[in-house]
């Protein structure tokens, strides 16, 4: 955890000052970015462990910012807001935030919330490099692709990007069940679609997997959504 980098997305000076003096403080690096589209470009370039994004950011907010980094990636984020309805709107949105803080804040706190979501999700939880099996699938996070394994082959499975963000999301807690708005929210890049579309989506893997003799691996759960039945 120690000298791990954060990206500080806030566009009022001051208060990013202070918070990348405390981060330092405790012996983390920092960048800061003053609009969305400089956090997004920070964040590509720099690969931090975390992200601490305000809600309200010129060009791009930090909804928008947060959704595009869940179309790719599982660094943490914690959210910065100044207002109650921007926590029900996380909330609801269900974009995979980490944690949140509301302005005004003790810096103190800010640094105690990063070293704990650090913790969380270490490097032993899921490593982004390390290829992850679960059943009869490996899912490499670094090359963006699953394949489907029998005795020592592995085989390729052709998903397009959403199919494999969903295939991997669920992928992190096998067995449990995803409702078609979690997975909406924290998968399809498109925004605002129908339930509908994930049932495509979900489809159209489970044709794929089974192509690949991935067998029995998506499951249905009756007015609920969706959960994996990894084989052994």
């Amino acid at each position: 955890m120690s000298n791990d980098l954060i990206l500080i997305a806030e566009d009022e000076r001051e208060i990013a000052e202070i918070i990348k003096a405390y981060l330092e403080r405790a012996g983390f690096r920092t960048v800061t970015a003053a609009d969305g589209d400089l956090a997004l470009s920070h964040f590509r370039q720099l690969k931090p462990a975390l992200a601490l994004l305000d809600v309200k950011m010129p060009k791009k907010d930090g909804i928008e910012v947060l959704r595009v980094i869940r179309q790719s990636s599982d660094t943490p984020v914690i959210m910065v807001t100044a207002m109650a309805e921007d926590i029900e709107k996380i909330s609801a949105l269900r974009l995979g935030a980490d944690d949140y803080v509301v302005k005004p804040f003790n810096a103190l706190e800010v640094v105690e919330r990063v070293k704990a979501v650090l913790r969380r999700s270490g490097p032993d939880v899921w490593p982004e490099e390390r290829p992850v099996t679960v059943g009869a699938l490996v899912i490499d996070k670094s090359a963006y692709s699953v394949f489907a394994i029998d005795d020592d082959t592995r085989a390729p499975v052709p998903l397009t990007q959403t199919e494999y963000a969903i295939i991997a999301h669920m992928c992190r807690t096998p067995q449990r069940a995803f409702s078609r708005a979690e997975l909406i929210d924290a998968c399809v890049p498109e925004g605002d679609v129908l339930e509908r579309t994930i049932d495509s989506h979900i489809s159209n893997a489970r044709r794929k997997l089974e192509e690949a003799g991935v067998l029995g691996f998506l499951e249905t759960v009756r007015g609920v959504g969706y959960r994996l039945e990894p084989l052994t």
